[in-house]
């Protein structure tokens, strides 16, 4: 079965600003990652082709690496998305007059990996997603009045996996 989930953001900002955030994935000064809010993303060396890590639970492998433009990770077959065969990216595309910042999910499983992604790790992964696309707006100090909030199944899951890996605070 087939997964496909996409997030973007309309940033008024150049496609060299936004690039720069991109490029901060996973290091010390990471202004695109909520980590104030989620697991940390992490890697097991400057990002960069064949670093290995992730979030969390999910667990990935940087597949390509263009600098201020793509990151492609290639899921583990293990932790949380266990029984997903794809990847997930964040892309910069410039517009005219605007720059848009993208997240896509691309990935094939099984009917149970399937099920699981719409109950469990597709809602927690739109709501950290638009964290992320939120703080690359804060980092860009682009004021949009956006603010994602968590409704109460995310409070839920939250709450219900700080109890089996520790997640950050549950409440937001």
């Amino acid at each position: 079965m087939k997964v496909l989930n996409i997030h973007e953001r309309k940033l008024k900002a150049a496609p060299e600003a936004v690039g720069f955030l991109l490029d901060s994935l996973s290091g010390p000064d990471d202004g695109l990652w909520p980590r104030e809010r989620w697991h940390p993303m992490k890697l097991n060396a400057p990002l960069g082709k064949g670093a290995q890590g992730g979030h969390g639970p999910v667990r990935y492998t940087v597949d390509e690496y263009v600098p201020g433009k793509r990151v492609v990770f290639r899921f583990d077959n293990a932790g949380l998305i266990a029984g997903f065969d794809g990847r997930h990216l964040f892309e910069v595309v410039p517009r005219r007059d605007h720059t848009i910042l993208r997240h896509v999910v691309d990935a094939e499983c099984d009917f149970k990996s399937w099920l699981k992604w719409h109950i469990l790790v597709g809602p927690l992964h739109d709501a950290l997603i638009e964290d992320s696309l939120d703080l690359a707006e804060r980092s860009l100090n682009i004021q949009t009045g956006n603010k994602a909030h968590w409704n109460p199944w995310i409070r839920f899951l939250r709450w219900m996996l700080s109890k089996r890996i520790g997640n950050r605070d549950g409440n937001r």
